[in-house]
């Protein structure tokens, strides 16, 4: 699979994702999202500043994942990049592409453990986002810095067995669903 791909498989998953959440009634999303977060709960605890973001749409939504572990850190584009703040989810506003994000002023953090959106993964991590590559140089300049653990949260029909990934991608540390959890170095 070439980078040219991935335009057409941002599409494809896209649509499968829509078309899986319109299927859901509304007691069937709860209840797959707190499948995930107690799938999650012993990989998100310990962790002393935790990121998150706030979903758009159709994505998977982590404000259940959340309540492990109290929220402190979310994103915020700006011109350098993408970075993290603290921030409580009331403080959210719209900001880049309409998403909520922290205001201006929010205290800038650096987190130790991040839930990160996507539109398709591997179960190996290998992430495919929105095309912007925000995540990609976030993930890339933390770990410059320190460790921090990175957690792709996805619909089951957003798991796929291969994608495109260039030299500049960064693959997530698990891969979370509400039925399968992947530890996605064992499958490097």
């Amino acid at each position: 699979m070439t980078d040219d791909a991935k335009p057409a498989l941002r599409q494809l998953f896209r649509d499968a994702r829509r078309e899986y959440v319109a299927g859901l009634s509304p007691d069937a999303r709860v209840a797959l999202e707190t499948a995930l977060a107690a799938m999650l709960a012993p990989v998100v605890a310990g962790h002393s500043v935790t990121g998150s973001y706030a979903s758009s749409g159709d994505e998977i939504d982590p404000h259940v994942v959340e309540r492990g572990f109290a929220a402190s850190a979310f994103p915020r584009v700006t011109p350098g990049g993408l970075t993290f703040h603290q921030c409580r989810w009331a403080d959210l506003r719209p900001g880049y592409a309409g998403i909520l994000e922290p205001p201006a002023d929010a205290p800038q953090v650096t987190p130790d453990m991040l839930l990160v959106p996507l539109i398709a993964v591997t179960p190996a991590g290998v992430r495919l986002g929105q095309g912007q590559g925000h995540y990609d140089r976030a993930l890339a300049a933390l770990r410059r810095r320190a460790p921090v653990r990175t957690i792709g949260l996805a619909w089951d029909v957003q798991v796929t067995d291969d994608l495109p990934r260039d030299d500049w991608d960064i693959p997530v540390d698990y891969v979370a669903t509400p039925t399968r959890l992947f530890d996605c170095a064992r499958l490097r």
